[in-house]
């Protein structure tokens, strides 16, 4: 039992000192995005309901690490000032799929191939959903709503992960103002909404590394093929499942046998799709559009999972998969940072958790 928990235990820092650097890298540049970006920058862009309003909403989405829940107030968002319903489903669909984050963590964990096809497929996920809607005549006009879902919003109804500006003090216009948001973007709006389904990966990840042998799945009928995607489709359907979270898991899931094509079904229809966000897309786009947005993402992530396995083999995934050596010094400084950060926001959750319960009934 102890030597399975020291197992655990270096599987889980392993996998924590591989990403850290990446994921800090990716959060930071995010985060510049937020702050470079002019401001209505994104809903000027995205007014008509051509097919480059769907393109351009596409191109917008696939390197902002919004979750499936932070997408939603920002693609209602966009329809409520003007967008296309096209421009804001290629937007809702596209966006949660990846992110620059996201990228980076790919990368390290599955290669760079892996990663660049998974950008491909949001991408076209995106394009396909959005001109299906374009597509679609008589449309409804169904109830906007502003307010994000409940996975992430705050008291007031407002998402702290949709990237919107939070009203306050007059903003500093200098560089070292700009920097300021940049970094509090990315570590405090991002990362705090994001930061328990990183722990949750993390640690998912380093269990079946730790408890399954190298190759332990590949003579499961149900992890390989056709049917090893569809499992991880019905699997992912229904869960929230972070983008940049996920990957150490769908890694871990290779490195022991699975199909990358089932994993990366896994990658695109988890984050993609939640029960928590199908209310509020119905509301927003109607259950025509709904209904769309379903089988676009499950659609386009089995046909891509397939592809993916039929040009590339497992080994070449698994071979490229390299882990980074503890001893890497400036790996193991962001390990410990990403660990901080992780630990404080712990914190401050448990902080909030137990003065609630400490407030007295209202009778």
């Amino acid at each position: 039992m102890l030597e399975q928990m020291q197992t655990l235990i270096q599987s889980i820092w392993a996998i924590t000192v591989e990403m850290a650097g990446w994921l800090l890298l990716g959060l930071g540049v995010a985060g510049l995005l937020h702050v470079l970006l002019p401001s209505g920058f994104v809903r000027r862009m995205l007014g008509q309901s051509g097919w480059a309003d769907v393109v351009r909403a596409v191109l917008i989405g696939v390197p902002i690490p919004l979750c499936s829940c932070g997408v939603l107030p920002a693609a209602v968002g966009l329809k409520k000032d003007g967008a296309s319903d096209g421009a804001g489903m290629g937007f809702l669909i596209s966006t949660p799929q990846t992110g620059v984050d996201s990228i980076l963590i790919s990368a390290t964990f599955l290669g760079w191939p892996f990663a660049f096809f998974k950008v491909l497929c949001a991408f076209l996920s995106g394009v396909i959903g959005g001109l299906l809607v374009n597509l679609r005549s008589g449309q409804e006009q169904p109830e906007v709503q502003t307010t994000g879902s409940g996975c992430c919003a705050d008291k007031r109804g407002t998402s702290s992960c949709d990237g919107a500006a939070v009203p306050g003090p007059v903003a500093d216009r200098s560089i070292r103002g700009k920097l300021m948001k940049a970094l509090r973007f990315a570590f405090v709006d991002l990362l705090k909404d994001m930061y328990r389904w990183l722990i949750v990966g993390i640690v998912l990840a380093g269990l079946v590394t730790a408890l399954i042998p190298a190759g332990g799945l590949q003579d499961i009928w149900w992890t390989q093929g056709a049917a090893g995607m569809v499992a991880m489709l019905i699997v992912s359907l229904p869960m929230y499942i972070c983008a940049t979270a996920s990957v150490p898991l769908a890694a871990s899931l290779v490195d022991v046998g699975m199909s990358p094509g089932a994993a990366l079904v896994l990658l695109m229809a988890g984050p993609a799709t939640n029960i928590a966000a199908l209310a509020v897309i119905q509301r927003a786009f109607g259950r025509a559009n709904t209904a769309i947005y379903l089988m676009t993402v499950a659609g386009v992530s089995l046909l891509a999972g397939w592809c993916f396995d039929s040009v590339l083999a497992v080994e070449a995934v698994v071979n490229d998969h390299q882990h980074a050596e503890s001893g890497n010094l400036l790996a193991f400084i962001a390990a410990v940072i990403l660990v901080a950060i992780l630990i404080y926001w712990s914190v401050v959750d448990l902080r909030r958790v137990v003065a609630r319960k400490r407030q007295p009934l209202c009778l």
